[in-house]
């Protein structure tokens, strides 16, 4: 089993805005250079919903997905199925995704975020690639920080 991705974020919001801010205005802060569809990304999309989509929009129109909304819990928690393998394509296969979970957390006027990236094993021979970039420089703790900029 490979160890989850654990990071944590303080943003000097309510919980509502810094569930809002994480979802709905995940083009503000997701860098378009990390971009894995044909076209140049101009825009990330979250579908406010469980079973919706998670993907981004390229300059031609064409659409990219990176996963799909497991469950959508405002302000409190979302959890995302990550549908890209270790060399970052598109896999749809659900036994071959793995899970983010993300909680917001009320802590005084600021809302604590918890960000665990887990089940990398199921991405199988590429798991420890995957952990090891998305553990790292310009992994989940960099996008946070844009993240925190954001709010």
């Amino acid at each position: 089993m490979t160890a989850p991705v654990q990071k944590t974020i303080t943003v000097p919001t309510d919980p509502q805005r810094a569930f809002e801010v994480f979802t709905a205005k995940l083009g503000t802060w997701w860098p378009a250079s990390y971009s894995i569809g044909d076209s140049p990304a101009v825009d990330f999309v979250m579908e406010p919903v469980a079973g919706g989509r998670w993907y981004e929009v390229g300059e031609d129109g064409s659409e990219c997905e990176t996963g799909r909304v497991l469950a959508w819990d405002p302000p409190n928690r979302l959890l995302l199925a990550w549908h890209l393998d270790g060399h970052w394509s598109y896999d749809p296969d659900p036994e071959a995704s793995s899970e983010i979970e993300i909680r917001f957390i009320a802590d005084g006027d600021a809302t604590r975020v918890e960000l665990e990236h887990r089940g990398l094993e199921r991405h199988r021979t590429a798991a420890d690639e995957l952990r090891t970039s998305i553990d790292g420089e310009g992994g989940w703790g960099s996008l946070l920080a844009l993240y925190a900029a954001a709010v």
